[in-house]
């Protein structure tokens, strides 16, 4: 397309209001041939909505659109009803214009994505239901493409073809997803829908993060001298977001320390002495299988599969639809019982489970009465919390905590759940898809959660950047019954998985070649970390420490409400060097997170 070319969908001015909620208003923006554009916003903001504006199913209460000619819009809803549909070809056969014509196009998009053609549409997986409407968006060619949250349910290879298929779309693309990876891998262009107001960036999700921190400071200083209500609702709204954003240096040590013993846990019961008894993790254990087996009719779901999960282990189970990885969490938490092989689990444990079908609500109860029946405090991990601050913790407003549920959009019913389920006294979390329709503050808040808290998780999730900044290893169902155990992140997972696959074609005449080029990855990998990041490893942990004490230092001065009346040129001097200490430390602290994940990685080779 020529940078000269008008837009094919331009809107101006556009609003709309749900009863007595303002949704967004003057909304503006224009999408051009070709965009790949990310639309992002908290759960509730109104991006769906936004998404069938574009679409033409509903209007807004104000506003001008307009659209080139001949410009065809194909659409993919959050949810959709498919019980008229006897087959998925149906479904997929659907997106055809009326006068046909083309059938085989339904055929090639059956192959491309690998539906089950003749899946009754009712009873189908959520995965099979999702890329039978992911196809029908598809099929007609539409020269803009919709898609809400299009990697719920997906597994992680189908996600992968469909970054490939959207790299390679002709017409524009508009997507709403809380797969942070996913965006990154196949936007250009970001839409932010924060508070009623649409903000663009025409970089990639990548850039989402620098570009939100830059448009909230703007905001927080154009605040500071607005009313004391405004300033705490900014301040409520964004503050602790960004701290959660924020790189923790405490985390990730304890991220990589957990994933060290994991791999020496491994190491152990992976010799000859297997027995738990004989182990300094006796104490610790939570589960022990010795090689399970578990088929339905004649299809082998787990076959001779052992694991010793030790208290502290947050283990990220993954693999194709189908593969069995809620069938492998219901074994080793002995909801169902093993063909052949046994499971035992270690004393005092108790666990809090979220079904991927997610639990009831009640949609006439208050999200108050949800969560606490009786009173107004809550009893979370060993201390009462007030129902309303617990809420404000899930990004619930205090003015929600009187409103019904059904007043809750999707997402936010999800974000409940979630807050229900995590106040559970428990030390064993069985987490099975908790992302889909999260918006990403709630995964942040989550990821947060998951690498504070104390016991043992297992989670099934196909959010690879989720996964990679929680788990301590991942289990990989390829299947076919086999289930293997890979210390690490999901990302360091992949990159074992690629070189077993290029070792698997090597023949024995090229033995020799391998073994060289293991010893010069192992040389080149000890080069990788060179002499000064070596020092500023252990430079820069002292180095932050002593600026952490300096702007302490300077805050008690400014704490002093005197100070600006007695001296305002030193009041000034401290500020400005109270934010210059700030930078530094955030410079810093960047710096050492990025050569120890770089350590971290260098260490698996």
């Amino acid at each position: 397309m020529s940078v000269f070319d008008p837009p094919i969908y331009t809107i101006k001015g556009a609003k709309i209001r749900f009863g007595s909620k303002q949704l967004f208003e003057n909304v503006e923006f224009y999408i051009n041939r070709g965009d790949k554009i990310s639309l992002v916003g908290r759960n509730g903001s109104g991006k769906s909505t936004l998404l069938k504006i574009i679409a033409g199913l509903i209007e807004a209460d104000e506003g001008e659109i307009f659209i080139q000619p001949g410009i065809k819009i194909g659409y993919m809803p959050q949810e959709t009803d498919l019980s008229s549909f006897h087959t998925l070809q149906e479904v997929v056969s659907s997106g055809l214009p009326a006068d046909g014509g083309e059938d085989y196009k339904v055929q090639m998009w059956i192959r491309e994505l690998e539906i089950d053609a003749k899946a009754d549409p009712n009873t189908a997986s959520g995965g099979e239901r999702r890329k039978a409407t992911l196809a029908r968006a598809l099929i007609n060619e539409p020269d803009i493409l919709l898609l809400d949250e299009p990697t719920n349910h997906l597994d992680m290879p189908t996600i992968e073809k469909l970054e490939k298929i959207i790299g390679g779309y002709q017409g524009a693309v508009v997507v709403i997803s809380h797969d942070r990876c996913f965006l990154s891998n196949i936007s250009r262009t970001t839409f932010w829908l924060d508070r009623g107001v649409l903000h663009r960036n025409n970089k990639g999700f990548g850039f989402f993060e620098e570009w939100q921190d830059q448009i909230i400071e703007q905001e927080i200083i154009a605040q500071k001298y607005l009313n004391k209500k405004i300033a705490e609702e900014t301040q409520w709204l964004h503050k602790g977001v960004t701290a959660r954003r924020k790189r923790n240096m405490g985390r990730l040590r304890r991220l990589i320390a957990l994933r060290q013993e994991r791999r020496e846990q491994v190491k152990q019961t992976g010799s000859v002495n297997m027995e738990i008894e004989n182990t300094v993790w006796r104490s610790k254990l939570v589960i022990e299988a010795k090689h399970l087996c578990k088929s339905f009719q004649t299809k082998s779901i787990v076959n001779d599969f052992s694991i010793k999960v030790i208290r502290g282990n947050k283990i990220g189970i993954v693999g194709p639809n189908g593969a069995g990885k809620t069938t492998l969490i219901k074994l080793l938490t002995k909801k169902i019982e093993p063909d052949s092989g046994f499971v035992r689990i270690g004393k005092n444990l108790e666990e809090a489970y979220f079904d991927q079908n997610r639990v009831s609500l009640d949609p006439n109860k208050t999200l108050w009465k949800t969560l606490c029946d009786e009173g107004d405090h809550i009893w979370v991990h060993g201390a009462y919390r007030h129902v309303v601050a617990y809420l404000k913790d899930f990004l619930f407003t205090p003015e929600q905590a009187k409103s019904p549920v059904s007043a809750l959009s999707g997402g936010e019913k999800n974000r409940l759940m979630l807050a229900k389920v995590l106040a559970l006294p428990s030390n064993f979390l069985v987490l099975d898809e908790p992302t889909n329709d999260l918006d990403m503050d709630t995964l942040d808040l989550l990821q947060e959660m998951i690498s504070d808290y104390d016991g043992t998780v297992l989670i099934v999730s196909h959010d690879r950047d989720f996964l990679d900044k929680i788990v301590t290893s991942i289990i990989y169902m390829s299947g076919n019954g086999k289930a293997e155990e890979y210390v690490g992140s999901y990302s360091d997972f992949l990159l074992k998985q690629t070189e077993e696959k290029i070792n698997a074609k090597n023949n024995t005449a090229e033995i020799k070649n391998k073994t060289s080029l293991k010893d010069e990855k192992k040389s080149s990998s000890r080069r990788i970390l060179s002499y000064n990041e070596q020092r500023l490893l252990t430079v820069l942990p002292e180095q932050i420490s002593q600026t952490e004490k300096e702007i302490e230092k300077i805050k008690k001065q400014l704490d002093n409400s005197n100070l600006y009346q007695q001296d305002p040129a030193y009041f000034v001097q401290l500020t400005k060097k109270l934010e210059e200490l700030e930078a530094k430390k955030e410079d810093d602290e960047n710096h050492w997170l990025e050569i120890s994940l770089k350590a971290e990685k260098n260490s698996l080779h």
